[in-house]
């Protein structure tokens, strides 16, 4: 039963972080990108954005792999997961990986670590601004004008589709995972609630704050999950320590980074940011993709991505498991030799 516990807290720390040169992936870098202004109009102050890189860039530079991050998670996250690595999904003997660390997560510039504009007063962005920082930050800093691949997950693969219709003639091959072009009013309702928590409690100082975060880990977990695999990982005798590892998690993030990455997903579609109809994104995304979802994934609907993958011919894969939003961990050894198959093949376009 200890198992089973320690298996169910390990799955918990997923939810929320969760010329050739080599680099190590205990090295994290920053890129300044000076005073940054927004879609919005406001300016980040001094802002900047955290990465790691993992492998070897080519001497022509065409083995390039990003890798966003999802809501609160870090570039580290990646790395200690075993997500990023030789071998892994994202394969560091074969392709330079560089996991960017996304606005709001206290790595990259964020309410919590904002010198000038700390908690409320940090300006709200979106995830079109995260891909045009990464943007800046692959081209300006990295000197890299093209990359062979992007991979995200749940935010990170919002992300992707994003990268997809702002600079579609920039990569080669895309995938997308447990992710969504524009979400809907369910996957809205859930954020909504989370958010709410968070708006009403986080004022009255610092109580208030871990009386929001708790709040948030109880409706995270709820919906991050099945009721199939809470059903069978957590006997009722075990529901106290099983939420207060979920809360105790969740209560170490900040709750102006959380809302703000919450606020920039529910702001995410893809056919609004681009101008464009589905039918004309259709038919000028010229990238190889792999859209994938986990079929009972709670969280974020994937019936968006499942209509968005026919309308552009996408490859697809589906996660049949029950571990919900998460299923990206349960079946990380089928997932990612999919993944990895499909970086492998030719480009069909």
């Amino acid at each position: 039963m200890n198992f089973i516990i320690r298996i169910t807290t390990m799955v918990l720390i997923i939810i929320y972080f969760l010329s050739s040169k080599a680099f190590t992936k205990d090295i994290s870098s920053f890129a300044e990108l000076g005073d940054y202004t927004l879609e919005n109009g406001e300016v980040i102050r001094d802002c900047i954005l955290g990465y790691r890189t993992f492998g070897n860039l080519n001497s022509d530079k065409s083995n390039a792999v990003l890798f966003p991050t999802w809501l609160v998670g870090t570039s580290k996250d990646l790395s200690d997961l075993g997500i990023i690595g030789q071998g892994k999904m994202a394969d560091s003997s074969k392709y330079f990986i560089i996991a960017v660390d996304a606005l709001g997560n206290g790595v990259s510039s964020s309410p919590s670590n904002s010198k000038y504009q700390q908690g409320k007063t940090f300006p709200q962005f979106t995830i079109n601004d995260i891909v045009k920082t990464q943007y800046v930050l692959i081209t300006k800093h990295l000197k890299i004008q093209h990359l062979f691949g992007i991979i995200g997950i749940s935010m990170g693969g919002m992300t992707t589709l994003q990268w997809m219709v702002s600079y579609p003639g920039f990569m080669e091959k895309a995938v997308a995972i447990a992710a969504s072009p524009r979400l809907t009013s369910y996957d809205l309702l859930l954020l909504q609630a989370e958010l709410s928590a968070i708006e009403s409690s986080s004022i009255c100082g610092e109580k208030g704050k871990n009386n929001a975060m708790k709040t948030v880990a109880a409706i995270h977990t709820l919906h991050s999950r099945t009721p199939g695999y809470i059903l069978t990982n957590t006997p009722p005798e075990n529901f106290s320590q099983f939420l207060s590892s979920a809360e105790n998690i969740i209560m170490k993030y900040d709750p102006y980074n959380w809302a703000w990455q919450l606020k920039a997903i529910m702001n995410h579609d893809i056919y609004k940011k681009s101008g464009k109809s589905e039918e004309q994104i259709a038919k000028f995304l010229k990238i190889n993709n792999l859209l994938i979802w986990a079929e009972q994934d709670n969280m974020i609907n994937p019936e968006p991505l499942k209509k968005f993958a026919d309308l552009i011919n996408s490859e697809t894969f589906v996660l049949k498991g029950n571990c919900g939003h998460f299923a990206f961990l349960c079946e990380i050894d089928m997932l990612s030799e999919r993944v990895k198959r499909f970086f492998e093949k030719r480009n069909n376009y």
